[in-house]
């Protein structure tokens, strides 16, 4: 075979290869930068996404944030997404992730719901995260004065009955409830917050086939936290 058909087969060959890559990319829920790039952005030890979002609660504690210009990597946004960290946070309007922990835009993959469980749809929205997004760190953050932690314990203790699709959120919300009220601790709301955000941390790493089989092979880890409205610090559990 002559010289040019040789390199005309090469190039078919590479452009036979580089679309077939791009193609199963594109089934994964990957975009065509994604797959070109020799590492993504999150590409990094779940040790290190820890320490990176905890520096940024240190900045909003002190209020000396770093991101301040929004604008900033819209054009790279708009391409691909690289959250280091999803977090599994309270629907309360005082809990802002991005904020308390200064991350830009795209930096974080939230999943919000009143009381900071998982269900189904939750695990759901986490495993493509993990999966298909290459997360390394999930956080559970559960937060002072915990509205939906408290109606709970009110079921619980007082019996009271909820209206509309509440009692659904009450049984979601139970088991950490009853395991903090059983310890009859001296501020029960506060620990019944810690052991609601234990409860599903547990329930995560052992979360199959996906969340449990990233944990087992030490890409993925998950952790607790609890947010202080009023000072604004996390502090790990």
């Amino acid at each position: 075979m002559c010289q040019v058909c040789d390199d005309k087969a090469l190039r078919l060959s590479r452009r036979h290869l580089i679309g077939g890559g791009l193609a199963l990319a594109a089934v994964a829920g990957l975009s065509p930068v994604s797959a070109l790039a020799q590492a993504a952005p999150n590409a990094i030890a779940p040790g290190v996404a820890l320490e990176r979002i905890m520096a940024g609660n240190a900045r909003y504690v002190a209020n000396a944030p770093s991101n301040h210009d929004y604008s900033v990597g819209r054009a790279a946004r708009a391409q691909a997404q690289h959250p280091i960290a999803a977090i599994v946070s309270c629907a309360d309007s005082r809990v802002a992730p991005e904020l308390l922990f200064d991350q830009a835009p795209g930096e974080l993959f939230v999943t919000r719901v009143a009381g900071n469980f998982v269900n189904d749809d939750g695990l759901a929205s986490l495993e493509y995260g993990v999966k298909f997004l290459g997360i390394p760190l999930i956080m559970v953050l559960g937060h002072s004065g915990c509205g939906a932690v408290d109606a709970t314990i009110k079921v619980v203790q007082d019996g009271i009955t909820l209206p509309g699709h509440l009692p659904g959120l009450v049984a979601a919300l139970k088991p950490g409830i009853e395991t903090a009220i059983g310890r009859k601790p001296a501020d029960l709301l506060a620990e019944a917050t810690i052991e609601n955000v234990r409860h599903n941390v547990e329930r995560l790493k052992s979360a199959q086939p996906i969340v449990s089989e990233l944990v087992s092979a030490g890409r993925l880890n998950i952790v607790g936290g609890v947010y202080d409205i009023a000072t604004g610090k996390v502090t790990m559990v």
